[in-house]
């Protein structure tokens, strides 16, 4: 059986002038890589919209560099017009990554039809695998599941990353993946990290894991190792802790707020992304300090 395989989506650390702090970016990288992670760089937790092009660029090739093969780097190329996604793409096929992750078109209104011409282009335009990436609360563009079908028929378009949260729409893209050869499904929804392993997803692409790196790669490592009480008592402590953090608010800039906590080198997000809230904090401290986390990174 192929191992399944547990992905971070890393945040993107920036300095008090918010200009991009690679160095601290290379220390996340580093701790994830040690705990037995693979990373995706530039995607939802990574601040990607708040990201120049250039800055795609040049993290992208600090990420690949620092992971130096001891770890599988995907990254997001995804933005709204095929042009620039399809430019963006070829320049992360240049630096070697693992794999790129293309988040359905914001801001444009698209048929199914147009996702397809979409896909096929990005995945046309270089020789590295290629995976859809669906996450219509944020996009509001959405890869049904027949257009999932369609697409598995590329010969470049390797899998789908669904960040929907709904294990309806998970279920349809695992059929898609029992049906096409060498169409992978990762998940995305924390929650459902090891539902999904146990369902025949090829691994899951996390944002929690930046703040809970270990516990992520226990519920990957036990499954592949056959130990499920190990993996059950992990998706646990997981799926609690999920619940008690993103109960504070927006989940993606809850990640990087508790994660600045743990580690103020980090950063905050670029604006208008959460300005930093007292009240707020002690709230995510409370959770942290629940779970054991505030001397983790």
């Amino acid at each position: 059986m192929t191992e399944k395989e547990a992905f971070v989506a890393v945040v993107t650390c920036f300095h008090e002038d918010e200009s991009v702090n690679y160095a601290a970016t290379r220390a996340q990288v580093r701790r994830q890589v040690e705990a037995g992670n693979n990373i995706m760089c530039a995607g939802t937790n990574g601040d990607f919209t708040a990201l120049t092009y250039d800055e795609k660029v040049r993290l992208t090739a600090e990420v690949v560099d620092e992971a130096a093969g001891r770890a599988k780097v995907f990254v997001n190329a995804g933005m709204p017009a095929t042009y620039e996604t399809a430019m963006l793409a070829r320049d992360f096929a240049r630096i070697g990554v693992d794999g790129i992750a293309v988040i359905t078109p914001f801001f444009i209104d698209c048929t199914q039809d147009g996702l397809y011409r979409h896909f096929c282009s990005v995945a046309d335009a270089v020789d590295r695998p290629v995976y859809l990436y669906d996450i219509p609360a944020r996009t509001q563009n959405h890869v049904e599941p027949d257009t999932a079908r369609r697409l598995a028929g590329h010969g470049n378009i390797k899998g789908i990353k669904d960040s929907g949260g709904a294990q309806e729409t998970l279920e349809a893209y695992l059929q898609v993946s029992r049906e096409a050869e060498d169409f992978g499904v990762w998940s995305g929804p924390d929650h459902l990290v090891l539902w999904a392993l146990e369902n025949g997803a090829a691994g899951c692409i996390s944002g929690l894991g930046n703040v809970m790196p270990h516990v992520l790669a226990q519920i990957a490592g036990c499954f592949n190792r056959g130990d499920m009480a190990g993996a059950k008592a992990a998706q646990e402590i997981y799926g609690s802790f999920r619940r008690d953090l993103y109960g504070l608010g927006y989940p993606p800039a809850l990640v990087k707020r508790a994660l600045w906590l743990m580690d103020p080198s980090v950063g905050a997000s670029r604006q208008p992304a959460l300005l930093p809230d007292p009240a707020q904090d002690r709230a995510i401290e409370a959770v942290l300090g629940k779970y054991d986390l505030m001397a983790e990174a």
